[in-house]
């Protein structure tokens, strides 16, 4: 409750502090004066900014909870996973097919790409054992090269590979009002994971003890890998591509927390939040008045931590390594 407590404050001072960064000036002093222009700036790219920023960082970090709760490891991620990969496939797709798509088109073609991409990815990792639980991971990554790679292939040939990096680099020096609000799904979404966050740890643990409890299994991993694939599609769109927000922010908190979803869901929401507005704030600080994207940003401090829990995982003894494995394989197999 207090770590709660302690990363809804942090998320509130920094997110007042970020109101007033940035390259037009906008002081507590003018809005209370009542300054047009200033008002204008906050309320039209401030304000936006922020609020994407929040929604990201909850998104992201609750789908990559529900995929590790599910799969029942803790290197499965939308990064690890496909699912994001699988997402900027989808937007192509529908740049190609519907030049004239809206937002709202191109998340739902990333929504139905992440989809299969990620019961592809599930389905690969239930089938094969792994003798480490890291191989999950590595496998993973090496997924999402290779629908990174048709995903280029298809845009060279097309001619779209200046219009997709768009969606490679994720950024939000972009989000306006008007052009963002699809992220508000976060919301709804992450509100039913709450509902169902105890169906997730049922599942999790096994098909026969789902069973035992009359919980379906099919229909509740179905439902949980759905919920992951839109929280990321809605945020690939907009924002594009930020990676290791879902593997490495559920890591630090169940590392404190504990395992089970009920007691993390609302922590990793705020930590994730509170990761990303780090993030951005360390973006538009270092090279002002210019700002670095947030994925450049995230993906130094998320590889660094990525690989202290690889090192962390591999110095585990091994017998441990090795049990925890076929615990891994049999819920999944299961």
């Amino acid at each position: 409750m207090h770590s709660t407590i302690i990363l809804a404050l942090l998320l509130i001072i920094l997110g007042i502090f970020s109101l007033f960064v940035g390259v037009l000036d906008v002081q507590i002093e003018g809005i209370l004066k009542g300054d047009t222009q200033q008002i204008h700036t906050l309320l039209a790219s401030r304000l936006p900014r922020l609020l994407a920023i929040v929604c990201t960082g909850v998104g992201l970090s609750v789908a990559g909870l529900i995929m590790q709760q599910l799969c029942m490891n803790k290197f499965v991620s939308p990064t690890t996973g496909g699912t994001i990969a699988s997402a900027q496939l989808g937007i192509l797709i529908a740049l190609i097919f519907m030049p004239d798509s809206t937002l709202y088109s191109r998340a739902f073609f990333a929504f139905l790409t992440a989809m299969v991409g990620t019961w592809i990815y599930v389905a690969f990792i239930q089938t094969i054992k792994f003798k480490d639980t890291v191989m999950v991971a590595l496998v993973g990554i090496m997924f999402s090269y290779v629908i990174g790679g048709i995903t280029n292939f298809i845009a060279f040939k097309y001619d779209m590979v200046q219009v997709l990096s768009t969606w490679l680099t994720g950024s939000f020096s972009l989000i306006l009002r008007g052009r963002y609000e699809i992220v508000y799904m976060v919301v709804p979404l992450v509100f039913v994971a709450f509902l169902f966050a105890n169906h997730f740890n049922i599942v999790g643990m096994g098909r026969d003890f789902s069973k035992n409890l009359g919980v379906p299994y099919n229909v509740v991993l179905f439902f949980g890998l759905s919920i992951a694939s839109m929280l990321t599609a809605c945020i690939v769109v907009v924002v594009g591509t930020i990676s290791y927000i879902g593997l490495i922010v559920p890591n630090l908190v169940t590392m404190f927390k504990g395992d089970k979803l009920q007691g993390t869901l609302l922590d990793t929401a705020l930590f994730g939040a509170v990761f990303v507005l780090i993030c951005d704030l360390i973006g538009r600080a270092l090279i002002s008045p210019y700002e670095l994207p947030i994925e450049l940003i995230a993906g130094i401090v998320g590889s660094a931590i990525f690989i202290g829990l690889l090192i962390f995982k591999l110095k585990t003894p091994r017998k441990r390594v090795r049990l925890a494995a076929g615990k891994t394989q049999e819920s999944c197999q299961k």
